[in-house]
């Protein structure tokens, strides 16, 4: 039975689910849902109460929540593994993943490109000052990585973990802003962390574009 996720096409989050099935090598399907809509669908909310993407539907199972997601795939599925075997790593990926949700994606994500890519392209004027205080609290959580990343620009293994496919996401859009690419390039291992992902079939398959201006 085929697999859907259902989640809007803009999302990071439903980027990282994508990452996810591809790196499994694991077909899934997409509903488009709007969580920003006046109308986000009742069918929608009643599979996932909190109106948040994405959700997976596999047959009769519905499971919401990104890493909830992520780690059903990997687990479930045969391919290559995302999480480490070793407990220090999968605890320092599961910390990296947590730190991004907790702290990395509304500077990154919802300030830094929301407000200077994102608006930009739908005409609207960027407010300066939040994205200033996005830059602020990124700089945080990219230290903070930076400190965790190996020297040689391994993030947890030198393997592709759960860890890697939440923060190229992220960084992904964190970077298309001037702002973004200027603050990662002050953080040479993360830097070096970079080179190696952004070019990841993964990522440029997954890649949503940007809206018409």
């Amino acid at each position: 039975m085929s697999m859907t996720l259902h989640g809007y096409r803009y999302s990071v989050y439903l980027r990282i689910a994508r990452m996810a099935f591809f790196e499994k090598g694991v077909p899934v399907g997409h509903v488009e849902v709007d969580p920003f809509a006046d109308d986000v669908p009742a069918s929608y909310l009643d599979m996932n109460p909190f109106g948040r993407v994405p959700t997976l539907v596999d047959g009769d199972f519905v499971l919401y929540e990104t890493t909830a997601i992520t780690r059903y795939v990997d687990e479930a599925f045969d391919g290559p593994a995302l999480q480490p075997g070793d407990p220090r790593r999968r605890a320092r990926m599961n910390q990296i993943v947590a730190v991004l949700d907790s702290y990395g994606y509304r500077p990154m994500v919802r300030q830094v490109f929301s407000q200077r890519v994102f608006n930009a392209r739908l005409g609207r004027t960027p407010d300066e000052t939040v994205i200033e205080r996005g830059v602020v609290g990124s700089g945080r959580v990219l230290r903070a990585l930076e400190k965790l990343c190996g020297s040689d620009g391994t993030l947890v293994d030198e393997n592709i973990t759960l860890a890697d496919l939440h923060l190229a996401g992220m960084m992904a859009y964190f970077t298309a802003a001037e702002e973004g690419a200027a603050a990662l390039s002050r953080h040479p291992r993360l830097s070096r962390w970079w080179e190696k992902m952004r070019g990841r079939d993964a990522l440029t398959a997954t890649d949503p574009g940007l809206p018409a201006p």
